[in-house]
This record gives structure tokens, C-alpha cells and sequence, in this order.
């Protein structure tokens, strides 16, 4: 895969803003032209406490924004259950828009803090 420059610095510049707090648990969002995956990771650990995407989504229908917006409500269900409110959002090579911006928003209405 092919990476270009200018998305090289923008991941460089989001993992820089998400190295503070490394208490907190991040929330690593990768996507595909089909599918999205979600991740809620430890980083003082490196295990992944929480993980979703839109394969495990079953009997949803519509666009692919709403199907990232139930991803979030979905994630932040099964965060809620193991007891983890606060993330940190890793958005990594994405821009905050679309999708990514779906999946975000659905986890605030699932009930996490980001």
C-alpha cells in the first residue's frame, strides 16, 4: 500500500496529539472502501480491550455512513460493558469527516466520552 505524503504527516500529527495520555484507552479507526473497523486499544499494555466492525453487523441496512454510525453505538455498547467510558479517538491516515465523523458520533450517543 502506497502512502502518501501528506497522509504520512497527518498520522504523525494525530499519534502525537494522542501520546499524552496513555491512561486512557484509544479508539483506532481504520477503513476501507467497504468495511470499517474499530478498535479500543491499552497502549501501556498493547491489548485490545474492544473490537467491531461492520462485517459483524447483522440484518443493517443502508448507506455506509449509517452503517458507521451503528458501528459506534455497537462499540461503544461493548465498551460500556467491560467498564470503559473515556477514549482517546484515533483517527489515524482519515480525515475527521464522513464515516469516521459517523462512527465518532455513535459512540458519543452510545455513551462513551471522547
Amino acid at each position: 500500500m502506497i502512502i502518501k505524503d501528506h497522509q504520512i504527516r497527518r498520522l504523525k500529527r494525530v499519534r502525537a496529539k494522542l501520546s499524552h495520555n496513555q491512561e486512557i484507552p484509544r479508539l483506532s479507526v481504520f477503513r476501507s472502501n467497504q468495511h470499517l473497523w474499530a478498535q479500543i486499544v491499552d497502549d501501556q499494555n498493547g491489548r485490545t480491550l474492544v473490537a467491531f466492525s461492520t462485517k459483524n453487523l447483522k440484518e443493517t441496512k443502508g448507506t455506509k455512513t449509517e452503517k458507521a454510525f451503528e458501528l459506534g453505538k455497537q462499540l461503544a455498547k461493548l465498551a460500556l460493558a467491560q467498564n470503559i467510558n473515556q477514549v482517546r479517538f484515533d483517527r489515524g491516515l482519515s480525515r475527521y469527516h464522513g464515516r469516521i465523523k459517523a462512527v465518532a458520533e455513535g459512540a458519543r450517543q452510545g455513551g462513551l466520552k471522547l
